[in-house]
C-alpha cells in the first residue's frame, strides 16, 4: 500500500486547545498546552515553553500535537516546522504568519 502524505497548510482555523509533546533523549515524555490557529503555530508556542524550561526538542524529535474540540493527533519532526517557515511565503497573510512563528522559535 503507497504511503500517503499529509500536507499541512497555514489555513486560519478557530484558536484550539493544543497538546503538544515530545519525548527526550532519555524517553521522557515532555507536554505543554497551548493556545493555537495552526499545527505549526501549536508547536512553535510549545517550543518556545520548552526551551524556558531547559527541555527544548532536537530537530529530529517527533513532536506530537493534539488539537482538542474536536480531539485530533498530528505528529511531526520539528525540521518539518523549520522548512515549511524557511519556504516562500504564498501570500502577505502567509508572509505575517511565518514571520510571528519564526519569532516565536528565535526567542
Amino acid at each position: 500500500m503507497a504511503k500517503r502524505r499529509r500536507r499541512w497548510y497555514s489555513t486560519l482555523v478557530p484558536v484550539r486547545t493544543c497538546t503538544v509533546s515530545f519525548a527526550d533523549a532519555e524517553r521522557v515524555r515532555h507536554s505543554v498546552n497551548v493556545q493555537a490557529e495552526t499545527l505549526y503555530e501549536a508547536v512553535a508556542l510549545a517550543v518556545r515553553v520548552f526551551r524556558e524550561h531547559g527541555i527544548a526538542p532536537g530537530q529530529n524529535s517527533q513532536i506530537d500535537v493534539e488539537a482538542r474540540s474536536p480531539s485530533v493527533k498530528h505528529t511531526l519532526v520539528l525540521s518539518k516546522v523549520q522548512d515549511w517557515l524557511q519556504s516562500s511565503a504564498k501570500s502577505p497573510k502567509d508572509k505575517l504568519v511565518k514571520d510571528r512563528l519564526k519569532g516565536l522559535l528565535a526567542s
